[in-house]
């Protein structure tokens, strides 16, 4: 089922229906924590129940010239059968002809009857665009310090015991005396290594809820902590302070650490781990500081070139490009770098075990910058498009029935009118449902004469009833508030303008995040 657009000709229906979810910018490795665009719907519990008959290909996104493209006939009555599903408010008349409704009113500048008729291909079950973790928390929640949910990630638990096997190896050799209760000392500073991460992802939390940009949640996981923060800071010198925070913080540790090792004997379980607890933010600060997205030092350079240019889009890329150049380097040059012993440890001639452990390291790392990289690129690209959602060029023409009109009746008259959504309106014309795209596809048409449109309608809720200005995040924030599959569009003076779909605007997402920049 669909309705018009603002220009007044009928959008293409809807094959397929979406729980929508979106993505969501991975901040991988260190502190990459790029701010996260709103989400990409996907289609997902998709139907395909079609009544028989010619359909349009409701799958095909709609047209931006918003020339009508669908074609369709109202659908011949049947013979009655009562196994039809009901969904919604009303009971089933106990005949099947409807009072007459008032005539159609078309949205201001659209035609009242547009050449191509109403034709209905049927949505699943469609929801408003969700991010992922309206779904799922994404881990173990440790808290909510200043009101920002922090969760710890599965793969962090596998870190802890890389962690824990490896620096308990150090301990065993500077102190051998500890015997087994060194792997107890090294799980100690694997808990104090995340701690020391997560006050320098709380850096960045402070800095974004200091400049009002809010902050869905940090996660610690693999290779560190991300801090998404839903929106870009609003000037260049903003983003470099959000991004500066971070590294700043982690110095800040490492120099209290160094004081505190400073009053301590070196040779003892203390000073083990704080020389570690110092020499890991070090690394920390330092690899967070390389230029290149989605690293912070990456957030600065794009900061510095956008007040240069004037154009953050120009800085995202720049310091994409960088990031992705320092993928490359850190695939290559941290095998050489451990294998000539330039990091402090022996040469090595030989390819051994920890020739190898180090190969993967870099790999990995390689593939986090890298991905993270381009995922920056798309969020920005995103960012770059999202004001072309607009509610008013998305919104579908509709028409007013009665709760006990046929929906074969109720369908005919879309179809007359060039309208492809119904609106459910009570005896003074006031609209209190919206009949269900998805629920109309599981009618056969045989049935459709005895079906009452209200059965398969939803009750409109406040959440449902959207402003025809909306654009954008607004547009997408309003949708995932109340998800539907369906919502009413009003103008600013409570006119009704029509009917959006969730499906379309995940339509029109995807196409917007496939658009170059």
């Amino acid at each position: 089922m669909d309705v018009s657009g603002g220009r007044g000709q009928p959008r293409p229906g809807n094959d397929e229906s979406a729980e929508h979810t979106g993505p969501e910018a991975p901040a991988p490795g260190g502190t990459g924590d790029a701010p996260t665009a709103p989400s990409a719907p996907t289609p997902a519990d998709a139907k395909d129940a079609r009544p028989e008959g010619p359909t349009p290909d409701a799958g095909a996104p709609a047209p931006e010239s918003g020339t009508p493209q669908d074609t369709g006939a109202a659908p011949d009555h049947g013979a009655l059968d009562h196994g039809a599903p009901a969904h919604g408010r009303d009971r089933a008349p106990e005949h099947p002809e409807p009072p007459a409704d008032r005539p159609a009113r078309a949205p201001a500048g659209r035609p009242e009857h547009p050449d191509h008729p109403f034709a209905h291909s049927g949505s699943g079950k469609g929801q408003a665009p969700q991010r992922p973790e309206e779904r799922r928390r994404g881990g173990l929640l440790m808290g909510r310090p200043f009101g920002v949910p922090v969760y710890v990630a599965p793969s962090w638990f596998l870190v802890a015991i890389l962690i824990t096997w490896v620096f308990g190896g150090q301990i065993d050799r500077v102190l051998p005396e500890l015997g087994a209760a060194s792997y107890l000392v090294s799980l100690f500073f694997a808990v104090a290594f995340y701690a020391s991460v997560l006050v320098h992802e709380l850096a960045h939390t402070l800095a974004a809820l200091r400049f009002k940009l809010p902050v869905r949640r940090i996660q610690l996981q693999f290779f560190g902590g991300v801090s998404e923060i839903e929106k870009e800071a609003e000037t260049p010198g903003r983003e470099f302070v959000l991004a500066f925070v971070g590294p700043l913080l982690s110095l800040v540790l490492a120099g209290l650490f160094y004081l505190g090792l400073l009053a301590v004997d070196p040779g003892s379980v203390p000073g083990v781990l704080l020389a570690g607890l110092m020499v890991s933010n070090l690394i920390v600060a330092a690899f967070n500081l390389l230029p290149g997205l989605p690293l912070d030092g990456g957030r600065m350079l794009r900061a510095v070139v956008w007040a240069i240019t004037g154009k953050p889009m120009t800085g995202t890329v720049a310091a994409a490009w960088v990031g992705r150049a320092l993928a490359v380097c850190v695939l290559i040059g941290l095998p050489l770098l451990t294998q000539s012993g330039a990091l402090g440890s022996d040469a090595v001639d030989n390819v051994g075990m920890d020739t190898v452990l180090d190969a993967l390291l870099a790999a990995i790392l390689a593939a986090i910058i890298w991905t993270g990289a381009g995922n920056s690129l798309r969020m920005a690209r995103l960012r770059e498009h999202l004001p072309e959602l607009r509610a008013r060029t998305l919104t579908r023409r509709a028409v007013p029935v009665e709760s006990d009109t046929p929906l074969s009746e109720a369908l005919r008259r879309a179809n007359a009118a060039g309208a492809r959504a119904l609106v459910v309106v009570d005896a003074d014309g006031v609209p209190v449902s919206l009949v269900r795209e998805a629920a109309i596809v599981g009618v056969p048409e045989h049935r459709r004469p005895w079906v009452p449109a209200g059965t398969l309608a939803q009750d409109i809720t406040d959440g449902m009833r959207v402003s025809a200005e909306l654009a954008g995040e607004e547009l997408l924030d309003a949708l995932r508030a109340t998800p539907a599959t369906e919502y009413l569009v009003v103008e600013e003076t409570g006119e009704i303008y029509g009917v959006l779909s969730a499906a379309d605007v995940e339509r029109a997402f995807v196409k917007a995040m496939a658009r170059p920049s």
